[in-house]
Formats: structure tokens, C-alpha cells, sequence
């Protein structure tokens, strides 16, 4: 993998576990209004099964996924590393006609300032005109 490719891949990971670490706290003070303080145990519990904490899951599995690019010995290309931030432009997208995920992220977005603030950096590393400013790699 070129350097440049692995540094974007590396700074996605970075901001995005961040981001993900802040809508996981948020989402837990929810689900503890309602259900009563957790156990790290039973709050691992309901992230993998609770319906409420389901609009997580995908940004899980692409920390998983960049984790395992990054491991790959096959060398992904510019073009997985693409596809990856792709979807992840997808997973934090903002907008009025705000559905289903997207919602409860708008509604994080609305009431964390930390989320904000972590969408905001995770933004900066990963958007196309940054990535047009990286020295073309040979």
C-alpha cells in the first residue's frame, strides 16, 4: 500500500473511532434513561442486539473493515481506500430529507457538541478536496 494511502486510511480509522466512541456515549445515556445504568457487559450486550443501537453497527463494521485493509498483506489500492471512505461519506451524511440512520445522526449531531466536533475533524481528514491536495503517489 503507498504511504499516502495508508496515511488516509489510518486518519479515516483515527477520526472515525473517535466519532464512533461519541455516538456510542450519547446513544448509551439514551438507552440508560430508559433502561437504567449498564455494566459494561450488558451495555456490549445491547449494542450487538438492541434495535436502538443498530444505526451503529455499520460504522463498527467499517472501523473493522480500514482495520483489516490496513493489516491486508495483498496491499489494497487507492481505489478500496475510495470505496471505503465512500461509504463512509454515506454513514455521516447531514441533510433536511434526513431517514432512518441518518436521522438519529442529525439528532446526535443536534444535541452533542462532541459529535459535532468529531464529524467536523473526521470531515477534514477525509474530504475530496484534501485528498486532491495529496502528492500524486508513482
Amino acid at each position: 500500500m503507498d504511504p499516502d494511502t495508508k496515511a488516509l486510511l489510518t486518519n479515516a480509522r483515527q477520526g472515525l473511532l473517535r466519532l464512533h466512541k461519541t455516538l456510542l456515549d450519547w446513544e448509551r445515556s439514551h438507552y440508560e434513561r430508559t433502561h437504567g445504568r449498564q455494566s459494561i457487559g450488558d451495555l456490549l450486550n445491547a449494542f450487538l442486539q438492541h434495535p436502538q443501537f443498530a444505526w451503529l453497527r455499520p460504522m463498527s463494521q467499517l472501523i473493522v473493515r480500514i482495520d483489516e485493509m490496513l493489516a491486508d498483506a495483498a496491499q489494497p489500492t487507492a481505489a478500496d481506500a475510495e470505496g471505503v471512505l465512500a461509504q463512509l461519506r454515506v454513514l455521516t451524511s447531514v441533510g433536511d430529507s434526513a431517514e432512518g440512520d441518518t436521522r438519529r445522526y442529525d439528532q446526535a449531531l443536534q444535541e452533542n457538541p462532541e459529535t459535532v466536533f468529531a464529524h467536523r475533524d473526521l470531515m477534514a481528514l477525509v474530504s475530496p478536496s484534501r485528498q486532491d491536495d495529496r502528492p500524486a503517489s508513482t
